[in-house]
């Protein structure tokens, strides 16, 4: 039987990129908040490459329903091995103009959401004890950026809270890290102008953006045995951006 995995935030993106990356070696629950479409896209591409996967909805940032999506995923399948806690949004906005609701939203889906998931899956890895749990952090949450207060401050917590739970859960075999990105080309990325590109790239030592498939790889070599020594860290794919 194969693997279980679950990523949150994967039916687009990085998380895309993550969920398919593990397809051929895991059944992967392709969790996703709004678009059940782009959800079952990811499901079809993992299908298409000889893998097996299945869409579910689920609000991370809401405790209950994190915690039926997990019982669902044990009920169905018999175990849950990864877990990748990839869903985020972002709500920018200078200091001094940012809303609560802003401030607020930001929080409760990257960092609550994470920690809501990690609390529902450690009983049942601990039962068979043995699992991995990988956060997607960012580069933001070491450098800081300005105009995104709540968003720094979400990815920072995820570096905190690899920290803490891979010391607690250590010793029940479990390892616990995080995945922070630099700048990775995306939608977003693909809207900027040359100047403003142009000036990314030069604190970019390797002097070109990252791909999803960079992130994608370094979770699934976090996920492997060849990482079976390896927790609370955070690993930074950045292009020598940031170098901590």
């Amino acid at each position: 039987m194969s693997k279980i995995a679950l990523v949150t935030g994967a039916s687009r993106g990085i998380g895309k990129s993550i969920a398919l990356s593990l397809g051929k070696e895991y059944t992967v629950i392709v969790n996703y908040s709004g678009s059940k479409e782009k959800a079952e896209e990811t499901v079809r591409a993992i299908a298409e490459a000889g893998g097996a996967a299945e869409p579910y909805q689920c609000h991370v940032q809401n405790h209950d329903d994190v915690k039926a999506m997990i019982k669902y995923i044990t009920d169905t399948y018999g175990s849950i091995d990864l877990v990748v806690n990839n869903a985020g949004v972002t709500k920018d906005n200078l200091l001094m103009r940012m809303k609560s609701d802003e401030w607020d939203q930001v929080i409760d889906v990257n960092l609550k959401g994470a920690f809501n998931v990690i609390q529902s899956v450690s009983r049942p890895m601990i039962r068979q004890k043995g699992g991995r749990i990988i956060n997607i952090s960012s580069i933001v949450g070491s450098l800081g950026n300005p105009g995104q207060t709540n968003y720094v401050a979400s990815k920072a917590g995820i570096d905190g809270i690899t920290k803490s739970v891979a010391r607690e859960l250590a010793p029940k075999g479990i390892t616990v890290n995080a995945v922070a990105p630099g700048f990775i080309e995306s939608d977003m990325t693909d809207v900027l102008s040359e100047d403003i590109r142009s000036q990314m790239l030069s604190q970019i030592p390797l002097n070109h953006f990252g791909t999803v498939e960079d992130i994608a790889e370094t979770v699934k070599f976090l996920a492997s045995d060849a990482a079976k020594y390896i927790t609370g860290q955070t690993i930074h794919v950045n292009g020598g951006m940031y170098m901590g």
